[in-house]
């Protein structure tokens, strides 16, 4: 007796599909749809006579009511004035609920502003100070062996500081990526009462100051083993300041990873690392991306700890175990300190390639963690293809080869 096997039925490809119906709402009334985040004129006109009127109050007030001074304390009062003229226009036609959400949105969107100012006013001020120096090639591309205060701009430059803070930073990440995201991988994957010590030895570290990072890596690195300074023991230093900050961030990136997809994979049969190496850590890489992030910034621009341990030089030095690096923020510490117009131009123009170094670094490790959980490169995605073709050449050949379904073929009698 054979035995066949029933396929499922396949639907018809002439067949429409079920369009979902919007239900007929017949006499009952409907309100006006409001567009969340659209600017209609009656959010415009308060805002406009808040502005008008908290800017003629605070004139006046500075100007012939109270002895005060200053632009920084008129933006203040104004913008306080502001508020309550904004939210005096909006008690009007709002009631109590619609005034609340529309001043915190202001103050949020103010907030918003005032940071980004800041931001903005920092690096135009910085580039603008520094901007006789930066329109120099040598400025890149020399050191500061043969140039003095008093010689001008067209000679020296902040080539051995550049290397000096690649070399230390780069040092510096080999010791606290591997360290730290391990670290935060223990604290949420094994846990214990050990672990919560450690989270408790982070938090601790995280405040500490970072002079004291420097005299610690200075007593205990250069005093009792390397007696000199270099750039392995700054690297040293900034590695303390940056490890706790790496550490609490990629712990909180981990604890967001959605425990079934643990549960998931603990049920197809894999093991503790393989569920961690791949799933947690691909699941959470912008984050830790982003931690490590953190913990750069926080790194990169130290100058307390490397004035201890690093020295200070004129030379260019590409060794890190022998004798003394100087880096860009030491750099700019030691040329503003110079009365010198030339050197305090020099300063500023080390500080916003300072910043021009961190906005590099900030932008490749969002190339390497930007993408998404599950999110391939075209590389990965055409291996994932050719993958998936030989399984379906096995498959084929795996089914002429062996019985389907555990079913065995009619004998020939």
């Amino acid at each position: 007796m054979s035995t066949t096997l029933e396929s499922s039925p396949v639907p018809d490809a002439e067949t429409k599909p079920r369009l979902t119906q919007t239900p007929d709402p017949g006499d009952t009334p409907t309100g006006r749809r409001r567009e969340l985040r659209a600017v209609r004129v009656d959010d415009v006109y308060p805002v406009v006579g808040a502005a008008a009127g908290a800017m003629a109050t605070a004139t006046l007030i500075f100007g012939w009511i109270a002895p005060l001074t200053g632009v920084v304390g008129w933006f203040v009062v104004a913008f306080i004035l502001f508020l309550v003229f904004y939210a005096l226009l909006l008690s009007v036609v709002a009631d109590v609920r619609e005034v609340i959400d529309r001043l915190m949105t202001v103050v949020l969107a103010s907030a918003g502003i005032i940071l980004a100012g800041a931001l903005v006013f920092v690096v135009v001020f910085v580039i603008t100070r520094g901007a006789d120096a930066l329109f120099h090639a040598n400025f890149f591309f020399s050191d500061m062996e043969s140039a003095g205060p008093l010689d001008p701009l067209d000679m020296g430059g902040i080539a051995h500081a550049i290397m000096g803070t690649l070399i230390q930073i780069g040092i510096a990440l080999v010791i606290t990526i591997p360290l730290g995201i391990l670290t935060a991988v223990f604290l949420n994957e094994v846990g214990g009462p050990f672990a919560r010590f450690v989270r408790t030895v982070t938090d601790a570290m995280t405040a500490l100051p970072s002079i004291v990072a420097g005299l610690f890596v200075y007593s205990a690195i250069i005093l009792l083993i390397t007696g000199q300074r270099s750039g392995f023991a700054a690297s040293l230093a900034i590695t303390v300041m940056m490890l706790p900050i790496i550490v609490r961030a990629s712990d909180v990136v981990l604890r967001l990873v959605a425990g079934n997809l643990r549960e998931a994979a603990y049920a197809l049969g894999a093991s503790r690392f393989r569920t961690v190496w791949s799933v947690v850590l691909p699941t959470a890489r912008s984050g830790l991306a982003t931690a490590v992030i953190l913990g750069t910034a926080r790194g990169i621009g130290e100058t307390s700890p490397v004035l201890l341990t690093s020295g200070i030089t004129a030379v260019m030095n590409l060794n890190p175990f022998q004798g003394p690096m100087i880096s860009l923020p030491l750099q700019v510490f030691d040329f503003v300190k110079s009365p010198e117009p030339n050197m305090i131009a020099r300063g500023f123009g080390a500080a916003a390639v300072l910043m021009l170094l961190v906005l590099a670094l900030f932008a490749i490790a969002r190339v390497i963690g930007g993408r998404g959980p599950g999110e391939l490169t075209p590389r990965q995605r055409r291996a994932a293809a050719r993958r998936s073709q030989n399984d379906l050449i096995r498959m084929d050949r795996a089914r002429f080869t062996r019985p389907l379904y555990g079913y065995q073929p009619e004998e020939k009698q």
